[in-house]
């Protein structure tokens, strides 16, 4: 695959995601303005004896089989062109393991930069069909978090009948923001999905489905409706249950009328909030749970303005 001129060195910056929202399931995502920062340097490869340097990846060094290599070597594979050695450095402040889309901002940090090494796509998340979301997809497994990652604002992700991935980006509603409680215990993606049913009632279907429509009109037009909107009997009611302190906020949230849901698969809870006053209750309400809850773990209570940007090059 031909491309254009191929910088020595790219910086690349990648939100925190929020994917399901309550009833989209595998499908909605949000973007969040907490940021990992991606820079890659191609060097000759007598500097690292051929082999590609990975520092400061979640506090630990990394070989090539990190998530961020991992995604670099797939682009590259997919584009027929690879530097003979590189060094990359990965600032990461969305916690692992926590529901905030962390292995996502990984990839589409590692696939941004390759692509833009080699002089393809090196504005990669600006088209909802790119090359960069098909790869990003095919790593992590699934479009949600990614889509929101690479295109900022809300997405919708949707696989076709030939296993390509097509999103749609929407402006979310101005003033919203989120505030977050992230539990200080991670939780794997496929521990969680490990306690959803095989089956679900076609009636629970059907209710999710109705929120999930009303989802997308609340989050960008009609926020007064996100308390009903963010109902969801498709994962939660599993979930949750084995999240005790997780459940314990959300609920609080919910008895509290703020529209609250799981983060991806957990643990983090967000709330959905449309000023300063009801950010500082939803704040107040959250802390005043955690020492009730204290016997299930700590968490850090976080406020997160949304994230319009999605996946940037920063300049050199």
């Amino acid at each position: 695959m031909s491309g254009g001129p191929r910088p020595s060195e790219v910086r690349v910056s990648v939100p925190a995601t929020s994917a399901n929202l309550g009833p989209g399931f595998d499908a909605l995502g949000l973007a969040l303005d907490l940021r990992d920062e991606l820079a890659v340097r191609v060097v000759d490869a007598d500097v690292t004896g051929g082999a590609w340097q990975l520092a400061s990846y979640g506090g630990l060094s990394g070989g090539e089989d990190n998530l961020v290599l991992r995604a670099m070597r797939a682009a590259f594979t997919e584009v027929g062109w690879e530097p003979a050695g590189l060094t990359a450095h990965y600032s990461q402040h969305v916690p692992m393991s926590r529901g905030l889309g962390s292995s996502a901002a990984a990839i589409c940090a590692g696939v941004t930069a390759a692509l833009a090494l080699a002089g393809v796509e090196p504005t990669a998340g600006s088209r909802p069909g790119s090359l960069a979301l098909q790869l990003a997809t095919r790593v992590e497994g699934h479009a949600d978090n990614v889509a929101a990652c690479l295109l900022g604002g809300l997405t919708i992700a949707r696989m076709q009948p030939d296993l390509s991935v097509d999103a749609v980006r929407l402006e979310p509603a101005a003033g919203l923001a989120a505030v977050a409680v992230i539990p200080d215990a991670p939780v794997s993606t496929a521990t969680s999905r490990g306690v959803l049913p095989a089956q679900v009632r076609h009636a629970d279907a059907a209710r999710t489905a109705g929120r999930a429509a009303l989802l997308v009109a609340a989050l960008t037009s009609r926020p007064d409706q996100l308390l009903e909107a963010t109902e969801d009997w498709l994962h939660q009611p599993y979930r949750l249950p084995a999240l005790p302190l997780s459940a314990a906020v959300v609920a609080a949230w919910r008895e509290a009328g703020i529209p609250a849901f799981l983060s991806g698969s957990g643990p983090t809870v967000l709330a959905l909030v449309r000023d300063e006053a009801e950010r500082w209750r939803a704040e107040q309400v959250a802390r005043e749970q955690l020492p009730a809850s204290a016997a299930h773990g700590t968490a850090t209570v976080r406020s997160l303005a949304l994230n319009a940007t999605g996946t940037t090059l920063l300049p050199i």
